[in-house]
């Protein structure tokens, strides 16, 4: 049963309508005293809460009687009603237990989608997390892992994926993000729709609308063509917002929006586009660190992570190192034609003791380098030791532009191309000397119009 509290009576109408047209069973309350009554007769599945019951629009009210059902049941999920206006009411409510928080006037898919999002993750589920039941239940065949607490937060993705519940991904540089974030999106029922991945950090303050939205041909200078926004590429699938943290303030705002209406505009157009789409972010910052300092917006961070994933570092979970260097030995064998490699015990276990602050990246970077240059099938201590002593964070004479002579645009033009010459426009060799991915070397030579002839790898 899900429970509305609204002193005005066409608002529950029309909830109640939309819920019970959905298959809920709805009950309608029009002030605290009502649905106190009925909230201790029985404990709703969800309650719809207005913050307002009269003509005072300070949200008191609403806080009162929000604090009164976190006292009754701290489980029971409770979805705010608002308007843009009194949108830091919201953020308070949410800071005293609130689940999520819908606008006036609302999208109906919005509110359904949160709905069920919330009843979904209500649901106790057994917690049973062993490698061998997890792979038979859901795809997570790219996620190399024994580790129990990385099992935990698989168990966590599985039960999540099947909901909209938007979730923000932590951890520190290389440790998966981008992974778990395509788990979430393959387990979920929008895994034949479109993933669109976004670096944040790449992306200019001048240039998100253009990128996120979209624009039409004569929006600004230079539009010579209609472009299509992320937002709209990724409607019906899931949208990864990576480096969150790197988005500067007005840029935050203009997302902001977009997340809390599931509406936005083109560029150079006035007629307003509805996007249903589940976001995902990621982040190697701390967010509620970042709120304390003014530089992220505290009612963003509420919207964006409903759940939250925290990615342990290598070092807290060396029991899947060995587990990770035979997984990326088995497919560089085949890339380069070296069907004998292996890795010595010995050396094995002096990698698990590797502090390797780059993560997951600089362990599969440390292997592929150390295979390019040992002729040695076995690798050993030396061969590993060698090629980390000579990596470019070790390198004391490594040579970089002087500040301002060059943009960081222009030095990653130059070493991409640099990437491709030297290994002769063979896409895998060339993505893996750079740390990066195909697809992410396949978007960097569309977005620098890199002339290229594929080579075969």
């Amino acid at each position: 049963m899900i429970l509305i509290v609204d002193d005005d009576i066409a608002v529950r109408i029309s909830l109640a309508l939309l819920l019970e047209n959905a298959g809920h069973k709805v009950q309608e309350a029009a002030n605290a005293a009502d649905a106190l009554s009925r909230i201790i007769k029985q404990i709703p599945d969800l309650i719809l809460l207005d913050l307002n019951f009269s003509n005072d629009t300070s949200g008191d009210e609403g806080m009162e009687l929000l604090k009164k059902i976190r006292a009754i049941s701290s489980k029971v999920p409770v979805v705010l009603i608002t308007g843009w206006a009194s949108i830091q009411l919201a953020v308070q409510g949410m800071k005293l237990g609130a689940n999520d928080f819908i606008n006036k006037p609302w999208n109906n898919e919005h509110v359904l989608q949160s709905v069920s999002t919330l009843l979904e993750l209500n649901v106790a589920k057994v917690k049973n997390s062993s490698r061998k039941r997890l792979d038979k239940q859901y795809n997570f065949k790219q996620i190399i892992t024994q580790n129990p607490e990385m099992l935990s937060i698989l168990e966590t993705v599985g039960q999540v994926a099947t909901t909209d519940a938007s979730v923000l991904i932590l951890g520190e540089s290389g440790t998966g993000k981008e992974l778990i974030a395509e788990a979430l999106h393959e387990n979920s029922l929008r895994r034949n729709k479109p993933f669109v991945k976004v670096n944040l950090g790449g992306i200019s303050s001048s240039l998100f609308e253009s990128e996120m939205f979209g624009h039409v041909r004569g929006a600004f200078t230079d539009a010579r063509f209609d472009r299509v926004g992320r937002f709209d590429m990724s409607n019906k699938g899931t949208i990864f917002l990576d480096e969150i943290g790197e988005l500067e303030a007005g840029s935050q705002v203009k997302l902001l929006r977009v997340l809390q209406d599931r509406t936005y505009e083109v560029l150079g157009s006035s007629r307003s586009k509805i996007v249903d789409v589940r976001v995902v972010c990621a982040t190697n910052k701390d967010l509620r660190e970042m709120v304390g300092a003014g530089t992220f917006r505290e009612d963003l961070l509420y919207r964006i992570n409903l759940i939250t994933i925290n990615l342990p570092p290598l070092r807290e979970r060396s029991d899947d190192i060995p587990l990770l260097v035979n997984y990326f030995i088995d497919n560089l064998k085949e890339i380069y034609n070296r069907p004998l490699l292996s890795v010595s015990s010995t050396a094995m276990r002096w990698l698990q003791q590797l502090e390797l602050p780059g993560n997951i990246r600089q362990l599969k970077n440390l292997v592929e380098r150390t295979i390019l240059v040992s002729r040695n099938n076995e690798l050993g201590i030396d061969d590993f030791k060698t090629q980390l002593e000579s990596s470019p964070a070790k390198k004391a004479d490594l040579q970089l532009p002087g500040v301002g002579s060059i943009t960081l645009e222009q030095m990653e033009i130059e070493m991409v191309k640099r990437a491709m010459n030297f290994h002769q426009n063979r896409i895998t060799k060339a993505a893996a000397s750079l740390g990066i991915t195909r697809n992410a070397l396949y978007r960097r030579l569309e977005k620098y119009q890199i002339p290229f002839n594929e080579a075969e790898d």
